[in-house]
This record gives structure tokens, sequence and C-alpha cells, in this order.
């Protein structure tokens, strides 16, 4: 096994063995099979050499802004008549920077905290700030990518916080967030909120519950309409939280003018048919839709907390190039 070499003029301790001078160190590589002489290096020559350049263009393609979304938007959440504090948690992000607008898009979120104790309310604000501050600085121009190390940044912040805070254990929360970008629309869930879209007289529920009762369903085992009487209707099969890792569902979907979409908690469903709110939807504006459906869940009951996000594509802009 080689020595090392001494640093004295690029000489060795032992013939046979060479060295390459790069600066003021001297690196010993394997013994020489002919002159002992060391072998000098220009380090500035080899690191022009090994070195490529290239734009921060070619590294990271920079979306080009070409249609903005501007929508109305309108939210309102209650206590319910039931529960003492509100686990609910709304959040949205309106930028008007191109940049931004470009990659990034208009941020929405809801969120339903559980946990008991104020934890639940805990999860929900730490898991909604989470996912629009990590969403927003991700690297890459590519918004699902984003949004699922967002979903899993925020997770693990809520399960880490579960296991060392005195109070705090066992609580998580859903989550159901949908980004605005160009004429598209990105969808992170996890859990049972929702999100529904009402294109023209049809609407579409564009996230599925992550339940105990819908793998019934998924797996012919229980039918659709068995859902709203089954006693474990409301059992999560996923949370953000609850372990140390989750698998959010991300989805993309296309963006029309007049679109009408709407993020909420389980409070508004457990309590309003989907016809009833297909019904709101279609003949309110926003912030009438949002009122109107927290004011159906509590006559219906109230038995949670109710929140109700409603977003409204006015119209696709186009920019000028």
């Amino acid at each position: 096994m080689a020595r090392a070499a001494e640093e004295n003029n690029g000489q060795l301790d032992e013939p046979g063995l060479c060295s390459y001078q790069l600066g003021f160190k001297q690196v010993p590589n394997a013994r020489a099979k002919s002159s002992p002489r060391p072998v000098i290096l220009d380090e500035k020559l080899l690191m022009e050499e090994i070195t490529a350049e290239y734009g921060a263009e070619q590294l990271t393609p920079v979306p080009v802004l070409t249609t903005i979304p501007r929508v109305t938007v309108a939210c309102k959440t209650d206590l319910g008549r039931v529960r003492e504090n509100n686990e609910d948690k709304f959040e949205y992000f309106l930028t008007e920077d191109p940049t931004a607008l470009a990659s990034r898009g208009l941020i929405f979120i809801v969120c339903d905290g559980m946990g008991g104790h104020a934890a639940g309310q805990i999860a929900s604000e730490i898991a909604s700030k989470t996912f629009i501050d990590v969403y927003l600085h991700s690297m890459g121009p590519e918004p699902e990518n984003a949004a699922r190390i967002a979903v899993t940044s925020a997770n693990r912040y809520v399960h880490d916080v579960s296991r060392t805070v005195p109070g705090r254990q066992g609580m998580g929360t859903t989550l159901s967030a949908m980004m605005l970008i160009q004429d598209r629309a990105v969808i992170a869930h996890v859990g049972d909120s929702r999100i529904y879209r009402l294109r023209g007289s049809e609407m579409q529920l564009l996230t599925r519950d992550h339940t105990h009762v819908w793998g019934l369903v998924e797996m012919g085992l229980l039918r659709a309409d068995e859902v709203e009487s089954h006693p474990m209707k409301h059992v999560l099969t996923r949370a953000m939280g609850t372990e140390p890792d989750v698998a959010p569902h991300i989805a993309t979907e296309t963006v029309e003018e007049g679109d009408t979409y709407l993020l909420c908690s389980d409070g508004i469903m457990s309590h309003v048919h989907d016809a009833k709110i297909h019904e709101i939807l279609a003949a309110k504006t926003p912030s009438e839709a949002a009122w109107a459906l927290v004011a159906a869940a509590l006559q219906g009951g109230g038995t949670d907390n109710a929140t109700a996000m409603v977003v409204r594509v006015d119209r696709l802009e186009a920019v000028e190039p």
C-alpha cells in the first residue's frame, strides 16, 4: 500500500510512487510503472476542462405565462351546533407576480382537523400554512411535483408535533388543495374533505374520500347509495399527520371560463346532499353560495364544523407575448 508523499517540492519518500499536485495539495496515486518524477497538473486548466457552463434556463425551464385565471372567491366557516371549537381551516393565496402565476398559480385549501382538546385546530393550521409555503418555494417548474412535496412536508410537520408535544398525540387533519395555474387546475387531496366542480349544468366530484366505506364501494362490497347511512362513513383510511408518510391524490384538470369550484369539509356533506349543493352553486354568487351551504348544514343538524370555499372562474385572460 502506497505511503503518503512528503510535501517537499513534490518529491516522494519512496521511489516508484507518483503524486498529482493540485495547487498546494499532493494526492498520492498508485505505484508508478516508470519514472518516479511527479506529474504536475495545472488546477485552473483542469477545472476549465471538466467544468461545463449552462444557463439557468437550460437547467430549469421557466414556464411562459399565457393565461391568467381571474376569479371570485368566497369563504364561510361555522362552529356548528355541537362542537366547542372549530377545527376546520381555510386559506387561499392570490398572487399577481407573473412568474408565480405561470408556475404555481392561485392556491385554495381547506383542512378539517381532528384530535380533540384543540389538537385538531393546531393540525389543520400547521398543514394548511406549511403546504402553501412549501408549494410556493419548491424547486422545479412542475406544480404537481411541488404539490406532492408540499403534502409530504406538511404531513411530517404535523406528525412530528403529534409525537413530541404533550397533548397533541394522535392529532391529524384532512387536506384538500386546488391550484389554478393558467388554464388548468392541480388538485392535492388527503382525507374526506371534498372538491366539487360545477361546469355548465353538470356538477362533478373531483376528489375521492379516503374512508373505510368508500374503500368498500371501490371493492364492490357496498353500494354508493349505502354510504351515507353506514356507521363507519367517517372512519378515515388516510389523513395528514397520523403516519410518518402519506400518499396524496394528485390530479390535473382543465379549467374553463364559468367553472365554479367548491372546497368543503365533511360538515357540509354530512347534512347537505349533492343535489342541494348543485342547486345552490348553480343559483347563487360565490358569497351567497358559501353562506347558503353553511346555513343548510346547520339546519340539517350542524353536528360538525362546517366550512365552504367557493371559487368562480370569471374569465381566462390571455397574456400578450
